[in-house]
């Protein structure tokens, strides 16, 4: 795919690529709704403190993780067409819950129910490797997360204008938040009926299980096992951050650690359920996979999606107190950070598709984010403004262009399984993005970016021992193996009939 196709309107697989990165915009947009809005909500509601929008914040990327990992296993079944759709027209309703929320509980309850739409950004990633070969997903993925992500900018500079501008008042935020919520019900309806989950003669790959990932060998279900876990740790280390701003007591914590624990237990029950009678009856030859590729990707999201997030909630007060400047000049500086996600993430995708090896592709990228994060960690009032604004940005380039890389490999893992493989390497983004701001409560700035470039240089070297190139990468179609045709023929024959 080149740039001249993204305006070829009537060609079907431009088509659907436009109207799925805008169904995750808006999924973005309304996720993002509260932060731009969170003074005005503190000055308009008297019981309101900044503590209370501090376990907002953390409440909204709370359900997030297990919501990617549950998405994508939907979606596999499913299809995206069905799971976008009903996840955009479901979620509109703790939105509203949450813009004319009157008490805390409610607030609370809301936002915790609303972080899972952030799972939004896995399904679109089914949707487009349906529509685009190998040759070309890279970049089609990359395009459709880079303007994607972009909603939550968008609610940064929209919402605040429709809260002050189109309603005013205390309530006025009330109405900006409502705002996104009508938007996610109407293009939730519109999504359903303007888009298929293939084009037309191509059969939708299913898994043989949905209730854990499919692997291939009990090497790979143990490594599967075991990378389940920091995925229940995550949700943890956020309990015990709420728990830090008195939001709820020892004994809740207690009794949240009980039920992840007992939510672990079960996902790994799971895991054998599934894979245990798969692996006795044993897994032709040409429909393995390696685990030890998925999770080279989890270590790739981790360090760059969860360095992202870090860094764009942290960077403007870093440029506030480094260079003393006013904190629009801050702002402004940090959403350059940002803002790149338009042509970065794109370009990471691209780039993957025009070289001849996409592993390559991904090293010089996680190489890239290691040293643009140790040329940050060294930014100190004596440097020259410009210069610091330079190697951010750049930072940001690798960064950004990383996930574009990311997700250029994961379609072409395990076709029929894609939702899950992604759904687990999106989890690991958040993931990133916990245990990284968590430890930003504890060391100095520049610390924290040593740190983050200690973690680029770690999932380097995982990706150069344990990623493999994957097969097909840059072809017409994807690898398909003797179960695929297999279930194409069987779905092919049940149709007829």
């Amino acid at each position: 795919m080149n740039s001249k196709e993204l305006f070829q309107l009537k060609n079907p697989r431009t088509k659907t690529l436009h109207l799925t990165w805008i169904a995750f915009f808006i999924s973005f947009f309304a996720w993002f709704n509260m932060a731009p809005l969170a003074g005005t909500m503190v000055e308009s509601v008297g019981w309101l403190t900044t503590d209370h929008m501090a376990a907002l914040a953390i409440l909204n990327v709370a359900l997030t993780i297990p919501a990617r990992i549950v998405i994508g296993m939907l979606l596999d079944k499913y299809g995206p067409r069905r799971v976008f759709s009903i996840l955009l027209i479901v979620m509109a309703i703790p939105t509203f819950m949450f813009a004319f929320g009157n008490n805390w509980m409610q607030l609370f309850i809301s936002r915790l129910l609303l972080s899972s739409i952030g799972a939004s950004f896995v399904v679109g990633i089914r949707m487009v490797s349906e529509w685009f070969p190998p040759k070309s997903v890279g970049f089609a993925e990359g395009f459709y997360a880079g303007w994607g992500n972009f909603g939550s900018a968008a609610a940064a500079i929209i919402l605040p204008w429709v809260a002050i501008t189109m309603f005013g008042g205390d309530d006025g935020w009330r109405y900006a938040i409502a705002f996104s919520g009508i938007a996610c019900l109407v293009y939730g309806v519109i999504y359903w009926f303007v888009v298929s989950d293939t084009p037309e003669g191509k059969v939708y790959q299913k898994p043989r299980k949905t209730a854990a990932m499919e692997v291939s060998s009990y090497g790979d279900m143990i490594q599967l096992m075991i990378w389940t876990i920091p995925l229940v740790g995550a949700l943890g280390l956020l309990s015990w951050r709420l728990k830090n701003l008195e939001f709820i007591s020892e004994q809740a914590l207690t009794i949240i650690y009980v039920i992840l624990i007992i939510v672990c237990i079960y996902q790994i029950v799971q895991i054998l359920i599934v894979n245990l009678p798969i692996l006795k009856a044993g897994v032709p030859e040409d429909d393995k996979y390696k685990f030890k590729n998925v999770a080279a990707l989890n270590t790739t999201y981790f360090a760059n999606f969860g360095a992202e997030l870090a860094i764009v909630s942290m960077l403007p007060l870093f440029f506030l107190t480094t260079f003393g400047l006013t904190a629009t000049a801050a702002g402004l500086i940090a959403s350059s950070f940002a803002f790149v996600n338009l042509f970065a993430r794109p370009f990471g995708g691209w780039l993957s598709d025009k070289m001849t090896s996409r592993k390559t592709v991904m090293l010089i990228y996680m190489f890239g984010i290691g040293l643009g994060l140790v040329g940050m960690g060294m930014i100190n009032s004596e440097w020259p403004l410009v210069l610091a604004v330079a190697i951010t940005v750049l930072t940001s380039m690798f960064i950004q262009g990383a996930e574009g890389a990311t997700f250029a490999v994961i379609p072409l893992i395990k076709k029929r399984i894609t939702g899950q493989i992604s759904g687990m390497a999106g989890a690991y983004g958040n993931v990133g993005a916990v245990v990284y701001l968590t430890i930003f409560t504890l060391v100095t700035p520049q610390t924290f970016f040593f740190i983050l470039a200690g973690g680029a240089f770690v999932s380097f070297l995982f990706c150069l021992i344990f990623l493999d190139e994957p097969k097909g990468a840059h072809g017409e179609e994807y690898q398909l193996s003797s179960v695929d045709l297999e279930q194409q023929s069987s779905l092919k024959q049940s149709k007829g009939a």
